[in-house]
């Protein structure tokens, strides 16, 4: 067998060696990770019957979905607390010898939210258990920020127009959306201007001033703190928007924050699916169009898509996606004026305004009482015509002025010959000659 070169039995080393450095480089040159987060906490005091702290206890918790536990032992105080949760359901249990075990089940954790247990121990064999079904204290006492959280079942069965979940924002106190009724902030974001999407007073800010986090990552674009990303309903979890005294960790907003958090697969296997039909036989025609006798203008929307999650191993490793697709189909009727043939040949004898009565066109130099034109007198609705029903700016032939249906597209004037000069060439010299007179 043939002995390989040094250089390519060294090969491996020298390729890891250089990876290990480009990771090395790599943590060294990546910006500083924001602070901003949605995870949850737990604290609590550790006690006996007769309130004295019971130091050492030790206490487990356990989330519900996934089968995590994390274990701590009570300190010198009795306290304990456990960081950096995920937001679901979890089990407190707490085991010292000579105390029954305790155990309370479910604590729901919610976004940025700091939820207090404290555990009562009472004397017995730890083979006893004491079970605590009460539900999680709403009062915050560990943190001082105001704000409200919009759980999963406000966000997955509320009816939404365009399933915009950031409408459901405007449930909280304190928030006012902002926009029109085409540019609404709680309406459609699909067709919709962007500068729609996040515009909401908050706390009393400025609309697109405020910041929006989706599992702790900005969603802004540096441009006038834009927002480049709605969530698919569906795959949100739950939301907190937070609109006063908020802690340290955020920063670069100048109204409130919201914090979304998508879901997460867990051991057991869901998955949705869905389609929301709008169509032109479910909606009524409006005002001007059944005036005008026009039939509802085709109208044909689909949104649909479906999410999926689950466990790849056993209590270790999860999995979650989602999809959504959207399709809108519309037409629009249109209100407007059109010239009659008449007025396509440049005959406006027969122009009426809507109450029927017959507007005069007269060319107004005729009345100007310069360059031998007699001066406008006055008519009963205060406007000026001239003397006659008629003068010679007010011939009917205007051909070209409106191009004929046979013309080619674009507007222009047909060409005449030199002895039927255009009417406009015949505006322009008689504007200039006014224009002489009242300057000498």
């Amino acid at each position: 067998m043939k002995e390989r070169p040094g250089w390519v039995r060294s090969l491996p080393a020298k390729v890891g060696f250089v990876c290990l450095i480009c990771a090395g480089v790599s943590l060294t040159t990546t910006p500083d990770v924001t602070g901003q987060t949605f995870y949850g906490s737990i604290a609590g005091t550790v006690s006996d019957s007769s309130g004295a702290i019971v130091p050492g206890t030790n206490v487990t918790l356990t989330n519900l979905g996934t089968a995590e536990k994390r274990t701590m032992p009570s300190d010198d105080a009795g306290s304990y607390r456990f960081v950096n949760l995920v937001p679901g359901r979890y089990r407190v249990e707490a085991e010292k010898t000579g105390f029954k075990r305790f155990l309370r089940e479910p604590v729901v954790v919610e976004v940025e939210n700091a939820v207090r247990i404290d555990v009562a121990m009472e004397v017995g064999e730890v083979t006893q258990t004491i079970e605590v079904s009460e539900q999680t204290p709403l009062l915050q006492s560990e943190s001082s920020s105001l704000g409200q959280v919009v759980e999963s079942r406000k966000v997955n069965e509320l009816a939404l127009n365009g399933r915009n979940p950031l409408a459901l924002v405007a449930l909280v106190p304190g928030v006012v959306p902002q926009g029109s009724k085409q540019d609404s902030s709680t309406g459609n974001p699909t067709g919709t201007n962007i500068f729609a999407w996040g515009n909401f007073q908050i706390g009393g800010g400025q609309a697109n001033q405020s910041a929006t986090y989706l599992d702790g990552g900005s969603v802004h674009v540096n441009y006038l703190n834009l927002l480049a990303l709605v969530p698919t309903q569906d795959a949100i979890q739950e939301f907190k928007v937070q609109t006063n005294n908020l802690g340290p960790e955020f920063g670069r907003f100048a109204g409130g924050i919201i914090n979304l958090t998508t879901k997460s697969g867990t051991n057991s296997f869901h998955g949705t699916a869905y389609e929301f039909l709008r169509a032109k036989v479910l909606n009524a025609n409006d005002f001007f169009n059944n005036a005008s006798g026009i039939d509802r203008p085709s109208f044909t929307q689909n949104q649909f898509g479906g999410n999926a999650g689950g466990r790849v191993l056993r209590d270790k490793l999860f999995w979650f996606a989602g999809y959504e697709g959207f399709r809108q189909r519309r037409g629009q009727s249109f209100l407007l004026s059109v010239p009659i043939p008449a007025f396509r040949q440049g005959d406006f004898s027969n122009l009426r305004d809507s109450g029927g009565n017959l507007i005069p066109i007269f060319d107004p130099l005729t009345t100007c009482g310069r360059l031998g034109n007699p001066a406008a007198r006055g008519t009963a609705r205060g406007t000026r015509s001239s003397p006659g029903s008629s003068s010679p700016g007010t011939s009917s032939r205007r051909t070209g002025l409106i191009p004929p249906r046979e013309s080619s597209p674009g507007f222009g004037l047909n060409p005449t010959s030199p002895g039927n000069p255009s009417p406009i060439s015949t505006i322009l010299r008689r504007m200039r000659a006014w224009e002489a007179t009242m300057t000498s």
